[in-house]
């Protein structure tokens, strides 16, 4: 009896809960548009799209959708058309049971600025996608020298990877620059020397290499001691003197 009982209440629980969801959701027949809230991600990152311009967007393309009967707007038709921006990632369309819309936009995130001898000029986004040159994003290393879009969006995308999410690189390399050979050398903030990697290859265990030496070498001799620091070959780390 207690089972059946508590099937009961639950079923009026759920009932109750669909009712109150279905209302809240309603809106007036002939409803206008009164507001749209427009809300960018990351805006303190980056700054490639803003509100106002995202309504300018909408605008041109009579996809705003103020004043229209909220019925007929097409949040969909909205998401898919600035999702065709190439500085948006994702956009999230939905009404509200007052009557307005709000628009939610994902920018894209870049890690890596390229200006390369071969005319690219572009960023490289967090899922290694090449993206215009205009716009502002703050604090990333700038790539320059002899880039493709292959090499842009391969090995230079996996090595911004690791210097992103490592604080220490973050803040110690400014400048990647590809020689016309197809290596990598490495502009730190700190020190004035030269960091050669060499082919991109085995990035990770050459960074961690000169992390070593700078802990373990620079700390004793001073920072500007060299000109260049090497970590070409496996297990060897080669100094250059001024």
């Amino acid at each position: 009896m207690k089972r059946i009982l508590l099937l009961i209440a639950m079923l009026a629980v759920s009932a109750y809960l669909a009712v109150a969801f279905t209302w809240l959701n309603h809106t007036p027949p002939g409803q206008m548009v009164e507001q749209v809230k427009i809300v960018v991600e990351d805006s303190a990152r980056t700054c490639f799209i803003t509100p106002t311009e995202a309504s300018a967007l909408l605008k041109r393309n009579r996809l705003y959708p103020t004043g229209k009967n909220i019925d007929s707007v097409q949040c969909k038709s909205i998401e898919d058309f600035l999702e065709k921006n190439s500085f948006i990632d994702n956009a999230e369309c939905y009404k509200t049971p007052a009557g307005n819309i709000c628009i939610y936009i994902e920018q894209r995130l870049p890690i890596l600025r390229v200006i390369s001898d071969k005319g690219l000029n572009c960023y490289i986004d967090d899922k290694g996608r090449s993206m215009p040159g205009s716009g502002h994003a703050a604090h990333l290393p700038v790539a320059t020298g002899n880039i493709d879009k292959n090499m842009a969006e391969g090995p230079l995308f996996e090595l911004a990877q690791l210097l992103g999410k490592d604080e220490f690189w973050k803040r110690q390399v400014e400048q990647i620059h590809v020689t016309p050979e197809g290596e990598i050398e490495l502009v730190p903030h700190v020190g004035d020397h030269i960091l050669f990697l060499g082919k991109p290859d085995r990035i990770e265990e050459k960074l961690e290499r000169i992390r070593t030496f700078y802990a373990k070498g620079l700390s004793r001799v001073g920072w500007n001691k060299y000109s260049r620091i090497s970590v070409e070959f496996d297990n060897q780390v080669i100094c250059k003197r001024k």
